[in-house]
């Protein structure tokens, strides 16, 4: 018996040290050119964003006493035309000159800039002068954060709730707007925490102190201390592994995929090719992860045909429901106040990402225009779930059982935000019969607030949330995801058709059925016609190319699957759903332009919603058989409950774009099953 156990324990020994192995292989990040080339759609390199920092800075006297700050730098997208016949037959003959769009802060002004980095000078340099003050930084932000520490009344304050300043840790939070005239100052409020006995800082809330911090003179500018509750308590709070205490919950049984060939896809630079897809994927320090020119192989066509140009998330909205003087400002755009980029986690091996998985860097400017990297922040895997991509049984033939089956298999790209308190967990899931699903899931840490309260029967007031444990109320608050995809259905001019299921009635003698439904489609003309609010009445979505059909006749199209039905439940005119109007439908559609992409607009903190999605569509432009956008806004209202303490199991929402009439036939009908593995005989023998 020992030997058989010893035989088993030196079998799994070795098949750890392969899967090891495999991973070191795996995790290698791939460097390579796109035939030699920039792809037009790349991100800006790290030797692109120095020369960015270096040109500005230049531009601007060094010598002088001009305060430059960085807060966005990003590739200046060429225009879609120029890029698609760049495509058509890449060459190093006729490259795409590379300009940079870059948000600059200079002597307390805005300053929208673009940079030539082929002739390396400066096209143009505008004052921005409206509502509104570009994406933080992470610099500016952490030197807010110090401010308190050593502010005199800060450290009384905290003296007066017998706290010691050494464990006080703070968090910057944006004000927004609400009526009025503008602020003519970039300020920030900053909250701090409790983190001794506990590294879960955001459920110890320091209440009754207001700080106002203005981050281009870094100081603090506005200070009350004005009442007090004990900070909840630090025990049970703890998300470290290493200080939960007994009684456990189940283990975990760990999965290994082999694939002893290497990864499933090829990747080249930024471009990645795996079975029938091929697209790009970018990084950018605002919106995170953007997928380009996703095309799919069609093998009856012989030819990739193309579904997606560009696609992102937008903007994220997250109003919290508490309207007291203490935290009716929380009502955050996460992309354009914060940075899904700026903010992105690098992903952590066989946690975040299994071990077939590929990861790659990413690169921003930081507040002072220097590169900086961020390690590990996509990763790339083929996704075996145990899923069905598609079967059958048929048991309708005398004498004989056919079953036929073929696994599903995906290709995922992955990155994690934390932004503050929240983790958003970014999936785009590419699969064999041409869907393309997109995928948010929520977890991290709660906001919460503090009170006196410890059993809900306690309760005589409003709290705004669920009391979650003693003297801690976790705070009502919305999700509303914004995704800009710019389908391109085999081709530029695409059109907007939504399939209505209408219920009609049988009004002849020969059937006795009453009832039955019926599609009839719609074609929007203009974007009013396009805005819809899901879940209002059954309906199918769909991009066509009114151009190409199918050989029965039917146009080539892709269906929106849409997530959650989530409406705002604030007022039109309550200040944050100004701002964040884009959340009023489920779904837009734009005319194809190139300044806009983000819903909230190009300016968000402290904005007044004056260049959001909502405002652009009130110009009523054609979109039919035109080049299109569609925007889908999905989201969650987030009631929460004890099992979100004290850190959150993941919750997810997404959508799905599925072809509709794209093919002749189900695409993946002939797909090679794959091939059996042996594996070693590990029963343990009596």
């Amino acid at each position: 018996m020992k030997k058989q156990q010893s035989s088993f324990i030196a079998m799994a020994s070795t098949l750890k040290m392969v899967f090891m192995l495999l991973f070191s292989i795996f995790t290698i990040s791939p460097v390579s050119c796109y035939k030699g080339v920039h792809h037009p759609l790349d991100p800006l390199s790290p030797k692109e964003l120095t020369l960015v920092q270096t040109i500005v800075k230049k531009s601007y006297n060094p010598s002088s006493n001009n305060s430059i700050s960085f807060h966005y730098v990003g590739l200046d997208e060429p225009e879609k035309p120029t890029v698609l016949s760049w495509l058509s037959k890449p060459s190093t003959e006729t490259l795409i000159p590379r300009r940079a769009l870059v948000f600059t802060r200079v002597n307390e002004q805005t300053h929208e800039i673009i940079v030539d980095l082929s002739k390396r000078i400066i096209v143009s340099d505008e004052v921005y002068k409206g509502p509104g003050y570009p994406l933080l930084t992470a610099d500016e932000q952490v030197a807010a954060i110090q401010l308190p520490l050593t502010y005199g009344p800060f450290i009384e304050s905290a003296k007066k709730r017998e706290l010691n300043v050494s464990y006080a840790v703070c968090s910057t939070f944006t004000v927004g707007w609400y009526g009025g005239a503008e602020r003519t100052k970039r300020v920030v409020k900053v909250q701090c925490y409790y983190n001794k006995d506990t590294v879960n800082l955001y459920l110890r809330p320091i209440e009754g102190i207001q700080i106002v911090v203005d981050l281009d003179k870094m100081e603090i500018v506005e200070y009350s201390d004005t009442f007090k509750i004990p900070v909840p308590k630090a025990d049970g709070t703890d998300y470290r592994f290493s200080e939960q205490k007994p009684p456990f919950g189940p283990r975990i049984n760990g999965a290994a995929i082999m694939q002893t060939k290497g990864p499933g896809f090829e990747i080249d630079g930024h471009t990645i090719r795996w079975v029938n897809w091929e697209f790009h994927l970018a990084f950018d320090v605002r919106v995170g992860p953007i997928i380009s020119l996703a095309s799919i192989y069609d093998p009856e066509k012989h030819t990739y045909r193309s579904v997606l140009y560009r696609g992102h998330i937008s903007e994220l909205f997250v109003p919290y429901m508490d309207p007291t003087e203490e935290y009716y400002y929380k009502t955050f755009f996460d992309c354009g106040e914060f940075g899904f980029g700026q903010n992105a986690a690098s992903l952590v091996p066989l946690a975040d990402c299994p071990n077939n998985a590929v990861f790659m860097d990413g690169y921003y400017a930081a507040h002072d225009g220097s590169t900086v990297k961020v390690p590990n922040a996509f990763c790339i895997f083929e996704r075996h779930a145990g899923d069905i991509m598609w079967r059958h049984t048929e048991l309708g033939i005398p004498n004989r059982v056919i079953t036929e089956a073929r696994p599903e298999v995906s290709l995922v790209v992955r990155m994690v935000a934390t932004i503050g308190n929240y983790d958003h967990i970014i999936d785009w899931e590419f699969k064999p019969s041409g869907s393309i699903k997109a995928q948010v899931g929520l977890s991290g840490v709660l906001e919460v607030k503090s009170t006196t309260f410890t059993n809900v029967d306690q309760i005589n007031e409003e709290v705004y949330g669920t009391l979650l444990g003693d003297n801690t109320i976790g705070l009502n608050h919305d999700h509303f995801l914004t995704y800009r995809l710019d389908l391109d259905i085999d081709g530029v001019a695409n059109s907007f058709v939504k399939q209505n299921l209408v219920t009609k009635h049988v009004n002849d003698e020969v059937s006795p059925r009453k009832s039955y439904w019926a599609v009839v489609s719609e074609t929007a003309k203009t974007e009013s016609e396009a805005k819809i609010r899901s879940g209002m009445a059954p309906s199918d979505l769909i991009i066509v190319n009114p151009n190409k059909k199918t050989k029965p006749g039917n146009h080539h199209g892709y269906r929106l699957i849409p997530g959650t039905a989530t409406h705002p439940l604030l007022l039109e005119d309550d200040y944050p759903q100004i701002r964040g109007a884009f959340t009023k439908y489920n779904v837009w559609v734009t005319p194809y332009n190139k300044s806009e992409v983000w819903a909230g607009g190009k300016y968000v903190d402290q904005s007044q919603g004056q260049d959001t999605l909502a405002v652009w569509t009130l110009r009523d432009r054609k979109i039919e058989n035109e080049d299109i956008v569609l925007w889908h806004v999905l989201g969650y209202h987030h009631s929460p409950c004890q099992e979100d303490f004290p850190v959150m199991p993941t919750l997810n929402a997404g959508f799905e774009l599925r072809p509709t009439n794209f093919f002749e036939r189900n695409p993946v009908l002939k797909v090679l099953p794959p091939k059996p593995v042996r594996w070693p005989n590990c029963t343990a023998k009596p």
